[in-house]
């Protein structure tokens, strides 16, 4: 967010997180965002947290392994969404903070967000690796410096289990 906002793009962050377990955990993740949001004027779009819908997603892939068969489920319905908010309110393309997190494979996250944008026509799904160019080490001071809360696991109730 902040360097998106330091380099003057327009962007609003779009919080659709049905997957992460328990709840308190969802109410935690999503008020840092949107705290951090709101200090550098970003909008901040609630969406719905429907776990329920979730799980009927990965519903038989509860034992797949992280970065598995259930994780690109899971990237494609969120970034669906994100990507149908996209479209409906007139942003020319899609982003994704998913791929800076240790837990996620880069690839898998970005061939999920080029098939949800690939869905409207002008709408661009931006697969910068912000891992690069100094990109985690930022990320890791930003999260110190404003006291982010840091999760050892990626969020859903099964990749806690493995």
């Amino acid at each position: 967010m902040e360097a998106l906002s330091h380099g003057g793009v327009d962007f609003a962050v779009y919080y659709y997180n049905p997957n992460i377990h328990p709840l308190d955990e969802y109410k935690r993740r999503k008020a840092h965002n949107k705290r951090f949001a709101e200090k550098l004027g970003i909008p901040f779009v609630d969406a719905d947290y429907d776990p329920e819908n979730w799980r009927a997603r990965v519903k038989g892939l509860e034992k797949e392994p992280e970065r598995g068969a259930r994780c690109t489920v899971c990237f494609s319905m969120r970034l669906e969404k994100a990507a149908l908010y996209a479209h409906k309110n007139g942003f020319d393309a899609l982003a994704t903070s998913l791929g800076m997190s240790r837990w996620k494979n880069l690839d898998q996250v970005n061939e999920c967000g080029r098939k949800a944008a690939g869905k409207y026509p002008r709408l661009l799904f931006w697969d910068k690796n912000w891992r690069k160019e100094g990109g985690t080490e930022l990320g890791a001071l930003i999260s110190r410096r404003e006291g982010f809360y840091r999760q050892k696991y990626c969020g859903c109730e099964y990749s806690k289990k493995c």
